[in-house]
């Protein structure tokens, strides 16, 4: 029997391709070919993908971006996409095309509409971002990992979670060590790439603990490679023993470790932290579609698992406060640690690959 194809199409963030990662695993193990559809920028999110994932990049763009002449070369390049992908669904056809979202992720689910294949998108954020907009009312399902999500109006969501890879669900739940008299850690992570403004705020936060906390305290903190030097530069200079880099590839274990993670509200993120279940402060970022960063906190929050602190109102001193909270009330922690695996999905995964399961079985009826 010829195992079935699951055409996955994502865009290039570690939001989108994380929980892609995560189906790949999946549906390897229940047998399918499972082949990756995005751009250069999303390639160099798959080093973690299974080495039978089949990686294809295809040309897309957006409309969103660039001057003049980048919105005009948008839609040829598009259109160039959705016809290469057309053809190779042709040539072997998949039983189900998954997209999770990013304008790398429109030719395969441009083609797949065309040619009337089997789809479905999954959302990872509380609000639909513009291309599962576009493409929620012409797919047969739309997973939704945050709930509740904002929808168009007629569209109904399937309440899946966000799938996490292997590597977060070996630590799911994994032993919360509460705040104390030994050595400690915080996790800072803004996302795939860092954040400017957490590296702007969070070390002189850090800073700003009792001597008590900062003697036994180590600090992973993830920046953009043009602030790495500073903001290595002022722990050093404050006596903070701290790890700064541009991109953390063990961020489950270096999680399941702290004592606290700072973090932006990226879907991903906090589905990590809700799934091996530590205490957060969430940042969500200002300038994110429809606000959705809020929406995607606010279970954990809502729980007591987080605390929120809005860009507006995010300066040292405030957030030296919050991380006190935390790091000196040893029982708090550990029911935000509890909280936080009360809101966890962590068969996310195994839901959505139920779901993929079931659409190409419907298909073959």
């Amino acid at each position: 029997m010829t195992q079935p194809l699951l055409l996955m199409a994502a865009g290039g963030t570690g939001g989108h391709m994380f929980p892609a990662q995560a189906l790949a695993e999946a549906m390897l193990r229940r047998g399918w070919r499972v082949r990756l559809s995005t751009d250069a920028r999303g390639a160099r999110y798959t080093g973690g993908f299974p080495h039978t994932t089949e990686i294809v990049e295809v040309p897309s763009a957006t409309f969103s971006r660039g001057g003049a002449l980048a919105k005009i070369a948008a839609g040829p390049r598009i259109m160039a996409g959705v016809a290469r992908m057309a053809m190779q669904m042709r040539r072997d056809p998949p039983a189900a095309v998954v997209g999770f979202g990013g304008y790398p992720s429109i030719p395969a689910l441009g083609a797949a509409t065309l040619l009337k294949l089997p789809r479905m998108i999954h959302e990872q954020n509380g609000i639909l971002g513009r291309v599962n907009t576009l493409f929620a009312p012409r797919v047969d399902c739309v997973a939704c990992g945050t709930w509740p999500t904002e929808l168009p109006e007629g569209v109904e969501g399937i309440h899946t979670g966000n799938p996490v890879r292997g590597a977060v669900l070996e630590r799911a739940g994994a032993g919360y060590i509460t705040p104390g008299d030994y050595p400690m850690s915080i996790l800072v992570i803004g996302g795939s790439q860092g954040a400017r403004i957490l590296s702007d705020i969070v070390p002189s936060a850090i800073a700003a603990q009792p001597v008590e906390v900062l003697r036994h305290l180590r600090v992973s903190h993830q920046a953009r490679e043009e602030d790495l030097d500073r903001v290595a530069g002022f722990y050093a200079q404050h006596g903070i023993d701290a790890d700064v880099q541009p991109f953390f590839k063990d961020v489950p274990r270096r999680m399941s470790e702290a004592q606290l993670v700072i973090s932006r509200a990226g879907a991903s993120s906090v589905a990590d932290i809700s799934v091996i279940g530590r205490p957060s402060i969430l940042i969500p970022y200002a300038a994110a579609t429809g606000d959705h960063q809020t929406a995607n906190a606010r279970g954990l929050v809502e729980a007591g698992a987080a605390i929120r602190v809005p860009e507006s109102r995010l300066d040292a001193d405030a957030l030296a406060e919050q991380i006190s909270a935390v790091m000196t009330n040893p029982d708090g922690a550990a029911q935000m640690a509890r909280a936080a695996l009360s809101v966890g999905a962590p068969d996310a995964t195994e839901r959505l690959a139920a779901l993929v399961e079931d659409l190409a079985t419907k298909e073959n009826r």
